[in-house]
């Protein structure tokens, strides 16, 4: 079974900066190559936000967060990360890590029924 832990989440202004940080455990890296970022609005349903291949660090952002966003891991921590700058009000969600389990990297990347554990979410809330 994979645990996914994240932190990192928090109250910010318009246009600072907050780190999220996704560790995993029970698996080692190698088996879990496909990673990402969802997010889930009030009202909302959970939308895609980064993914990222672990083996070749290959990544993927949605429209939304391009250019703000910068999705990255440390190997040797089986930990994933969420830079985000620049913040904006409609950035606040809850947002999940998630991990598709096996070694195979599926195109499907942006869709939530790829992924197969997620953490427990955390909220980040920017304020105008």
């Amino acid at each position: 079974q994979v645990q996914l832990v994240e932190s990192g989440g928090g109250l910010v202004q318009a246009g600072g900066s907050l780190r999220l940080s996704c560790a995993a455990s029970g698996r080692s890296s190698a088996e879990l190559q496909q990673r990402g970022w969802f997010r889930q609005p009030p009202g909302k349903e959970r939308e895609f936000v980064a993914a990222i291949s672990w083996r070749g660090g290959s990544t993927y952002y949605s429209s939304s967060v391009k250019g703000r966003f910068t999705i990255s891991r440390d190997v040797a921590k089986n930990t994933m990360y969420l830079q985000m700058n620049n913040l904006k009000p409609e950035d606040t969600a809850v947002y999940y890590c998630a991990v598709k389990g096996g070694s195979s990297w599926s195109v499907n990347y942006g869709s939530v029924t790829r992924y197969d554990y997620w953490g427990q979410g955390t909220q980040v809330t920017v304020s105008s």
